[in-house]
């Protein structure tokens, strides 16, 4: 059986299957079809089924041009039908891995989605997760019910992780020349998995085990999330100095060594950074290790959009205004630039705070035209249009995300005040005789 499966991976002649058809799914599919490799794509979301079949795109930084070509491929099939398992040689997961209210992993989207892949499990298939998860969950989780099937690992299925490290917008990386991970719970599996990576991105890495390359990506982020952490917190103390932390920033990154410079802002975003370790300290918690230094980066970071808030209130009584019923504009509600993602955006937190306080909110985005509903938020807003003349009748502007093709001129020059969370002002040229009188970073 392993003969006969790296022999159809080096011949091409096999068949990915991929469930869950979002930033992360999709990428994986265009870099395999595109590769001439046939791939199917499962998905719980018949809209987007709909759009893929009709070549439209319903991720900003994929046209309608590309979806439109990955569908003439006649190598790629959307699909709601989740019985085309069985047919499938690779099953790829990228489902989400939020955490629930009590900031605990929620493992429930991978969970049924194992299940489901369980109920068709054919001998000779490769099952790779890559979900963002604690250390463990593969051989720990998900290896006993794919086994409750009577079929063992190596024997009738590999099983095996490989982080997703997808950075939406990115334009410098892509999904092809990011580095894989890939981490087996057997030796056979990581070997094969390789395999089927290689197929299609340009460097792959082995592990020893599928517990390294689910470490792996929560060092990644733990990584920058105690970074960020550190410049946020440092932000709050350098502004009750006086002292503006980006040209702080600034000068420390010309040191060629020893200092990587991390950015401050209203708060973390996206599926990544603001969960994955916590992913990490609850399962700390099984081996009774306290991960203070984690869950403090975890406060600091969380604690911004409340920072921010404060900010906007006080700099409105500075000027003899009251945030009840004053008119805020948010410049802004992606969790990073130039993307149409939400998730876990500080956006909807900071919306949040200040409708509580009765001001009247407005937003400006041109990658989100329609304010999405989510579970704990639903602010029935659409996006005003760009219009400079417009800007003047808010008692306040709160840049949240630094979308580039934005004219920061006008947004200075017709705002009557301005919040900066993400020194998007830095290149108009009166900024610095500003700041403190119309411009204030935050």
């Amino acid at each position: 059986m392993y003969k006969k499966m790296i022999n159809k991976i080096a011949d091409k002649d096999i068949s990915i299957g991929v469930i869950g058809l979002g930033y992360v799914g999709l990428p994986l599919v265009m870099e395999f079809a595109f590769s001439k490799i046939k791939v199917v794509g499962f998905d719980i979301d018949q809209e987007k089924i709909d759009k893929l079949k009709q070549g439209k795109s319903y991720i900003s930084h994929f046209s309608d041009d590309k979806i439109e070509k990955l569908i003439n491929s006649n190598l790629f099939h959307p699909t709601g039908d989740f019985s085309l398992l069985s047919q499938q040689d690779v099953i790829l997961i990228c489902v989400p891995t939020p955490l629930d209210k009590y900031r605990d992993p929620d493992l429930s989207f991978v969970m049924k989605t194992i299940q489901q892949i369980s109920n068709y499990l054919t001998r000779g298939q490769l099952i790779v997760l890559e979900s963002t998860t604690y250390p463990g969950t593969t051989d720990e989780e998900i290896l006993p019910i794919l086994e409750k099937t009577g079929m063992k690992i190596d024997q009738d299925f590999w099983l095996a992780f490989s982080p997703e490290r997808e950075d939406p917008g990115r334009e410098d990386y892509t999904t092809s020349t990011i580095p894989k991970v890939v981490g087996g719970v057997s030796p056979q599996s990581t070997e094969i998995a390789v395999e089927v990576y290689k197929l299609a991105i340009g460097n792959v890495v082995p592990v020893s085990h599928s517990k390294v390359a689910e470490a792996c990506k929560i060092l990644e982020n733990t990584y920058r999330a105690v970074n960020i952490a550190l410049v946020n917190e440092l932000k709050v103390v350098f502004d009750k100095m006086g002292i503006n932390i980006w040209e702080v920033i600034e000068a420390a990154k010309t040191k060629p060594f020893g200092y990587t410079p991390f950015y401050p802002g209203p708060g973390l975003g996206g599926h990544c950074i603001p969960i994955d370790p916590f992913y990490l300290t609850w399962k700390a918690r099984e081996y009774q290790v306290s991960t203070r230094f984690i869950e403090l980066a975890g406060e600091v970071n969380t604690s911004m959009p409340e920072y921010v808030v404060g900010r906007v209130q006080d700099v409105l009584n500075q000027f003899g205004k009251c945030i009840i019923h004053s008119k805020i504009l948010i410049f802004g509600v992606t969790y990073k630039p130039d993307i149409d993602d939400m998730r876990e955006s500080p956006a909807l937190r900071i919306i949040d705070l200040l409708v509580k306080k009765n001001a009247k909110i407005d937003y400006y985005d041109p990658f989100v035209p329609k304010f999405p509903k989510f579970r704990e938020y639903d602010f029935n807003l659409d996006s005003i249009n760009f219009d400079q003349s417009s800007f003047s009748k808010y008692d306040m502007t709160i840049i949240l995300t630094n979308h580039k093709n934005i004219d920061y001129n006008k947004v200075v020059e017709y705002s009557n005040l301005i919040i900066d969370t993400r020194n998007a002002t830095k290149k108009v040229k009166q900024q610095q005789e500003l700041l403190g009188k119309k411009i204030f970073l935050a």
